[in-house]
């Protein structure tokens, strides 16, 4: 699978540079596809085509915007396998999950939009004043590798529903799904200039983006330090930005809870697409009077979840996405047991797998919050379960972080799992066992971010106000 050119200005454009990128299967080590590698040169064209588009899509009513993103996401339900398959390769997702979470989650997402701009109050009237709400303007959107179609999408469909343009960068190790995006976008005629890609490294196509003074507003997601160097270039133009910049959520296990529920549920949370994830629940808050049993709890949980080739059916878990992230990751497991923490299983490269850029999933025990593998984002396949003494003691910890993005709670009522939640200084926490809502905003406090995607709230993230007396 080659892609030659960028998409800008409803059609595919040749690169201004002859540098292309390649993109390795995860499972194999193999290059499998190859994108342009683009330069400020094409972003500077990407964004006038932006520009341009924003001039006739903003004035685009209402209702006859929120049926293009319907047709979008008709377009992209053929392309099920092709992304399921991609991302597969990509970030080394199981197949099935890839083609559950990875693909058809974000394409129903791209059509729910329409249904949250229709029932979107864009005029008010307060006093003898109407608010108006309108489109900021050309969004520059920069996306991660590790859930790539539903992070361009949290971006995209909130965006182009308020009647913004996008210029967007897919990641650069996993961009293939945004290409598909853009092939659909132009079999459906959508109108030029609206969605406009450029494919290349966050540190020349990222950072073009970012500064271009043809660009309203930024919406990144990404590493800590790639989210405070694009604050800052975004602030020297004043630029609206919005950053979700990942987590270390922890999973509070209170001393009445059903133990057999909790704790399985908990390793799923933190494993799923091998741990890079950035809402996982990564820490495990149990109480020092259980903690051995959470342990082997834990680990008869984990040795549920098969390690392994990606498009084996049998496969839960998959490889890491680059050899730097599974080095990355091997590194964060030797700071855990050179701490002190008990490993319990994993902690290696499996034997069995010797191509690949597998990691076997870890648990340590014992741990202290104060450890660098509690206290930092290892986005990978490693569980941290820490003790505490009482339930104030679990919710200082809980907070003990400088992330802020999700978290769990689980206790033998609702009521007192409520209760502890409602302590909990982050932007998501799940209570016994519920499920994600995709109609409930999601984002971070502290360092995991600024602003919220998905759900109808998420449109409010692209309007400016404008007040007119009378």
């Amino acid at each position: 699978m080659t892609y030659d050119k960028h998409y800008y200005g409803g059609a595919w454009q040749a690169p201004s540079g002859t540098d292309s990128t390649a993109v390795i299967s995860s499972a194999t080590e193999q290059e499998v596809a190859r994108v342009p590698r683009g330069t400020a040169d094409d972003v500077d064209r990407a964004v006038g085509a932006a520009r341009r588009g924003f001039e006739t899509w903003s004035r685009v009513p209402a209702e006859e915007r929120a049926p293009w993103l319907e047709k979008l996401s008709e377009a992209m339900k053929s392309r099920v396998p092709a992304i399921a398959e991609a991302i597969a390769h990509e970030v080394g997702t199981a197949l099935g999950l890839a083609t559950k979470v990875q693909a058809e989650f974000p394409i129903m997402m791209l059509g729910l939009n329409a249904k949250f701009l229709r029932e979107a109050k864009l005029e008010e009237q307060l006093g003898h004043s109407l608010v108006i709400k309108e489109p900021i303007g050309v969004v520059g959107c920069v996306t991660p590798w590790n859930y790539p179609l539903h992070q361009v999408v949290c971006k995209i469909a909130p965006a182009l529903a308020a009647g913004c343009t996008i210029v967007l960068k897919p990641a650069d190790m996993a961009p293939l799904s945004a290409f598909m995006l853009a092939e659909a976008a132009n079999d459906i005629g959508l109108p030029k200039g609206v969605l406009n890609i450029v494919s290349g490294s966050g540190r020349v196509v990222g950072e073009a983006i970012v500064a271009h003074p043809g660009v309203d507003m930024v919406s990144f997601t990404g590493s800590l330090p790639a989210g405070r160097r694009i604050a800052s270039v975004a602030g020297d133009g004043i630029k609206k930005v919005t950053l979700e910049l990942g987590g270390k959520s922890a999973f509070v296990v209170l001393d009445d809870a059903p133990f057999e529920k909790a704790i399985p549920a908990g390793v799923n949370n933190c494993m799923q697409n091998s741990g890079q994830t950035c809402s996982a629940w990564t820490r495990m808050l149990v109480p020092k009077s259980r903690h051995d049993e959470a342990v082997e709890l834990a680990k008869a949980q984990l040795a549920k979840l098969t390690l392994g080739d990606p498009f084996d059916k049998n496969t839960r878990l998959g490889p890491l996405a680059s050899a730097g992230q599974r080095d990355s990751v091997l590194g964060y497991i030797e700071h855990g047991k050179q701490e002190g923490a008990t490993l319990v299983t994993g902690g290696g490269r499996p034997a069995n797998l010797p191509t690949g850029f597998y990691v076997e999933p870890t648990i340590f025990a014992n741990v202290d919050n104060r450890m660098r593998i509690a206290q930092e984002e290892i986005f990978g396949p490693v569980l941290a379960i820490i003790p505490y003494e009482s339930e104030a003691d679990a919710v200082s910890m809980a907070n003990d972080s400088e992330y802020g993005l999700a978290g769990g709670v689980w206790a033998a009522t609702p009521e007192r799992a409520l209760g502890v939640a409602r302590q909990l200084r982050t932007g998501q926490v799940d209570i016994n066992g519920g499920r994600f809502n995709a109609l409930a905003p999601f984002g971070g406090y502290k360092k995991s971010g600024i602003g919220r995607e998905i759900g109808p709230l998420a449109l409010e993230e692209f309007f400016q106000l404008k007040s007119i007396q009378r």
